[in-house]
């Protein structure tokens, strides 16, 4: 089973194990499936009450200095070879034919929620807002804690998740100031939120490492068993990184060295998975960027500013 997370094909594991291709190819998703099923209720959870959303931000505060954090979020393509009769509904900006996988990721590079199955022509914004995880936060089901005070300050602030320039500006949701030539506050802003982001990246760079399947094109036209072996990565994921972490991340991830420098993780040494592709507007509430500029403004504070902040673009 798990030589076909490796990345080979149906072919060469027919050969390796002396079975037919269209046995293994029945067997690996119905088997990727069964492993989803089996972990996700305790190793791919969600938060569900105030008190697990505030432990998620407790890590993000310790692990990456960004209060009140609950998250980072992006989205990767999982190449595939397309459906029968679906055009170029699954035609990707390059130029490959793929799904998207959507994942929030909480500060230790475990997947809190995942997404998986959206055609790969739709931007990182598009597919974020036809999940499961938009509607609940947008309409407020998701037990996600009120506005605290943020560390040293008396000024409330929402809970929120970082995020890149493909999403949208909520108030549950920060993403970067856009645009270059930026003021020193609004550069120290976007170093501090891509700091905290930059666990999202360094947990799809360990998926694809670990699992290198998702670096191929997955040679299944069922798009649903596609997402079988997916899920199965993701959840296969998470549980080596809780019950097996020395083993399962060794010298995997991105480190801060001495003087702050980031030291590339081994992942950074496979192919990247595909970032998706912007959406043409963001539109942003007025209470949104008002969010952002409190917390732009917190950073440049005495309570809120780090030491190795200042010279950050």
């Amino acid at each position: 089973m798990f030589v076909s997370f490796a990345g080979e094909s149906f072919q060469s594991l027919s050969y390796q194990f002396r079975m037919g291709v269209s046995t293994i190819r029945q067997f690996v998703p119905e088997t990727c499936q069964a492993i989803y099923q089996v972990l996700k209720d305790k190793y791919v959870k969600c938060p569900d009450t105030a008190l697990e959303w505030q432990q998620v931000a407790t890590g993000f505060l310790s692990q990456w200095n960004f209060p009140n954090c609950i998250g980072a979020l992006d989205g990767k393509h999982i190449n595939i070879r397309p459906p029968p009769g679906s055009g170029s509904t699954f035609y990707n900006y390059k130029h490959h034919f793929s799904i998207v996988l959507m994942a929030m990721v909480d500060s230790y590079y475990r997947f809190l929620y995942v997404d998986v199955g959206c055609q790969g022509r739709v931007s990182d914004g598009g597919v974020f807002a036809g999940c499961t995880l938009a509607d609940a936060l947008e309409n407020r089901t998701t037990n996600i804690p009120d506005p605290a005070p943020l560390p040293g300050s008396d000024q409330l602030s929402p809970y929120c998740i970082v995020a890149d320039e493909a999403f949208p500006l909520k108030e549950y949701l920060m993403k970067p100031y856009p645009h270059r030539g930026l003021p020193p506050a609004q550069r120290v802003f976007n170093y501090r939120l891509s700091r905290a982001r930059r666990v999202v990246e360094n947990a799809f760079g360990i998926l694809a490492s670990r699992f290198r399947v998702l670096q191929t094109t997955i040679n299944i036209q069922d798009t649903a068993k596609v997402e079988n072996i997916v899920l199965a990565c993701c959840a296969l994921h998470n549980f080596l990184r809780t019950e097996s972490c020395e083993v399962y991340m060794a010298d995997m991830v991105d480190r801060e060295g001495p003087d702050d420098a980031i030291l590339a993780g081994r992942w950074r040494e496979d192919p990247a998975l595909q970032q998706a592709s912007l959406p043409r507007a963001t539109n942003a509430t007025t209470r949104a960027k008002l969010t952002r500029d409190n917390l732009c403004q917190y950073f440049m504070s005495d309570c809120g500013a780090v030491p190795f902040q200042w010279g950050k673009d």
